[in-house]
């Protein structure tokens, strides 16, 4: 049994698929599972060890796209799924040459005519994503029973660099976001960070993206001290670092997705995305969301003239809600998988 999964992005919208991922290894231990990811999304997949081998889609051009059908075609599927249900994923779907090909219907997909590239259609509208990625395999006859998050535990030099200059537990804290209005002010993250200090203990370390190190050193300057600078990270760095932190703190980003993958304790700020569709699973953790007055949903800019909805969560609402998340019983952590 050959299957291939179909999901080439985002970093959080790969690890939604995880437990379905993990789902189909268990229900077909011997079958080869291949995984079709756009390039700089390949890292994360490597530290998958339910998945036999990553296809890469290497860019947009027509020569990318034929090498990657022959890389797909030489592989023979018997099934392949679309999480993704855009055209674009659907096309490369049909494109495998699977002998089924399994996607969302209409109303269900991101982009309604994806569902006519499919042999089999699945309604799956409303919930979380990852559930909705769970009834797409329920199609072929897999069920899932518990809800696995398969990350590989690698060696990493940002954990390393920061247990040299943090003594003790440390909270991760994420400023950052590609999307403008998923970010919230760098002077409120500083204030966090001396209330993780002075309440709780918490050294607060600054992660940090592309392009966004100067914004971590302002909190960092905002934060009277008790924060540092990640080192830069990989995504087996932000996997390790989020196993060893004992609080998360940011968006709806990947890094938010990683450390709930892990078990992290998260509280988590939404805005123009729904927390109910992409947010943390665990009953533990906090959201505090301003999803439902939010005018630009899942757009990159803010409508409003007169500031981001995420602008509007007080330092006060984020501090109480951290307060109440460690108070809480600390969550069972996954065991990470080792090579």
């Amino acid at each position: 049994m050959r299957v291939l999964i179909v999901r080439l992005g985002s970093l959080g919208d790969l690890i939604h698929t995880l437990p379905a991922a993990s789902a189909i290894r268990r229900a077909m231990p011997e079958a080869e599972i291949d995984w079709l990811v756009d390039a700089p999304h390949r890292e994360l997949l490597t530290l998958v060890p339910v998945i036999s081998s990553i296809v890469t889609l290497g860019g947009r051009s027509i020569r990318d796209w034929m090498q990657a059908r022959r890389a797909l075609r030489a592989r023979r599927y018997d099934i392949a799924f679309d999480f993704q249900g855009l055209i674009k994923s659907a096309v490369l779907t049909r494109f495998s040459g699977a002998k089924r090909a399994i996607g969302f219907d209409r109303a269900s997909a991101r982009e309604g005519f994806a569902a006519t590239f499919y042999d089999e259609r699945v309604a799956a509208e409303g919930g979380h994503v990852i559930e909705k990625n769970l009834r797409l395999v329920a199609a072929a006859g897999v069920r899932a029973e518990t809800r696995d998050f398969p990350l590989r535990s690698v060696q990493s030099a940002a954990l390393d660099a920061v247990r040299a200059q943090v003594t003790g537990p440390f909270a991760l804290l994420n400023p950052g976001a590609a999307w403008p209005n998923k970010r919230w002010p760098p002077d409120a993250f500083g204030a966090i960070a001396r209330h993780l200090g002075d309440r709780h203990g918490l050294r607060s370390v600054i992660l940090w993206g592309p392009s966004e190190e100067a914004l971590a050193k302002s909190v960092v300057a905002a934060s009277a001290g008790a924060a540092v600078v990640a080192p830069a990270t990989r995504l087996a760095d932000l996997v390790a670092l989020s196993r060893d932190a004992r609080l998360m703190l940011s968006g709806d980003t990947g890094p938010t997705h990683i450390a709930a993958a892990v078990g992290t304790p998260i509280v988590a700020l939404f805005g123009p995305t729904s927390p109910a569709r992409n947010g943390p699973w665990d009953r533990d953790d906090v959201v505090l969301s301003r999803y439902e007055q939010c005018d630009c949903h899942y757009q990159r800019q803010c409508r409003r003239s007169s500031g981001w909805c995420l602008g509007t969560i007080a330092v006060g609402e984020v501090t109480a809600a951290i307060d109440q998340r460690l108070a809480r019983q600390p969550q069972s952590r996954p065991t990470p998988v080792t090579p």
